[in-house]
């Protein structure tokens, strides 16, 4: 159970630290920044 939700934790930290990246990434090119 403990090693479960461990494993599940990991995963969303993984995408939500890939968003981020990825949003920077676009913030950075000015595609989504006025």
């Amino acid at each position: 159970m403990s090693q479960s939700y461990g494993g599940g934790f990991a995963l969303i930290v993984v995408l939500f630290v890939l968003l981020i990246i990825v949003g920077a990434g676009a913030f950075s090119y000015g595609g989504y920044g006025y």
